[in-house]
């Protein structure tokens, strides 16, 4: 896929999510076998006037290209500004989110709340393509209710205001992430647009990303929380895709290595304070499904230092800690 003058790997995305998509967390997917990932979301107010928190967020510095910043924002003039902004400090693509079903997201018009006013989508998007001279995409929901999907019409909209590239969560705003995504709009919204459209909601494994492709006839697929605790899941979608054939699970030694590094890499970027604190709900992830997890998970939630943390996951994984040390 080809996204301006970037040329991807593969069609494989990671979702934007608060809280979870910082740099560590796209460049660990990035090297288990996704083909883009996409900043958290940073709002154009927060991000031109902003507290460490939100400079950390837009931090991309030894992440593989292209980078991609997400801004949010409902001021044409902020939201072009945050872009030229982000641009400055080396974002190579602005993606634009009016997907976040947040209530204070959307309380300030921003995000999925945007999708009832298409006139004000144009001005944004037109001002934001206008000040920027890198590839702009964007990521919506299929309308704001199940009663108001305007998916296709926000698609063309997008397209003829220079859009690049679409990714569409197959839910609405009211629907939050309650219930099955429905693909059928986003198979409207791929027939009725030649830019790329990537489609996203409930990809949790090989076959159903064989079936939304499908489904949908989309470019590209978009997975977020089936990512987490899995990064792995992008190199088994893109094995199966191209072979039909499954990859075995990762060995638990395998795991625990995986995990170590992502915690590493955490406690570099946020210093031991924060990153521990941060690491916990990854080492939750990680650690769902595993025999004794929920004693552990009690453990690592109450241990306040690095130190701590990783003498209970080596108590935790002796034996693959032991398998990778011999």
């Amino acid at each position: 896929m080809q996204i301006g003058p970037y040329t991807l790997k593969n069609t494989l995305f990671v979702a934007p999510m608060a809280g979870v998509t910082d740099r560590p967390f796209r460049i660990l997917c990035r090297t288990l076998g996704a083909g883009m990932a996409v900043s958290e979301m940073v709002t154009s107010q927060s991000l031109l006037y902003g507290s460490e928190k939100t400079r950390r967020r837009a931090d991309h510095e030894g992440e593989p290209e292209p980078k991609s910043v997400q801004i949010a924002g409902a001021d044409p003039v902020l939201l072009a500004c945050a872009a030229r902004h982000n641009v400055a400090h080396g974002a190579q693509i602005i993606d634009i989110n009016m997907g976040c079903p947040a209530k204070k997201v959307c309380n300030v018009m921003a995000g999925s709340a945007l999708l009832r006013d298409p006139a004000l989508i144009a001005r944004l998007l037109t001002a934001v393509v206008s000040a920027v001279d890198v590839p702009v995409t964007l990521k919506i929901r299929t309308g704001w209710d199940r009663d108001h999907r305007n998916g296709v019409e926000i698609a063309r909209l997008a397209e003829s205001c220079g859009v690049a590239l679409l990714a569409v969560h197959g839910r609405t705003r009211s629907c939050f992430f309650e219930g099955e995504a429905e693909y059928e709009t986003i198979a409207a919204i791929k027939a009725a647009v030649r830019i790329p459209v990537i489609a996203n909601g409930d990809i949790d494994s090989p076959e159903k990303a064989r079936a939304v492709l499908d489904a949908t006839g989309a470019d590209g697929l978009m997975i977020g929380r089936a990512a987490q605790g899995r990064p792995w899941i992008f190199r088994e979608i893109d094995h199966y895709l191209k072979t039909g054939e499954k990859l075995a699970p990762p060995s638990r030694a395998e795991l625990y290595a995986i995990l170590m590094g992502h915690l590493e890499a955490l406690y570099a970027f946020y210093g031991e304070h924060t990153g521990v604190r941060v690491a916990r709900k990854h080492i939750g992830w990680y650690s769902k499904g595993l025999a004794n997890g929920a004693g552990f998970r009690r453990a690592v939630n109450q241990a306040g230092t690095i130190a701590d943390q990783r003498r209970l996951l080596e108590d935790f994984f002796g034996q693959a800690s032991a398998e990778l040390a011999a």
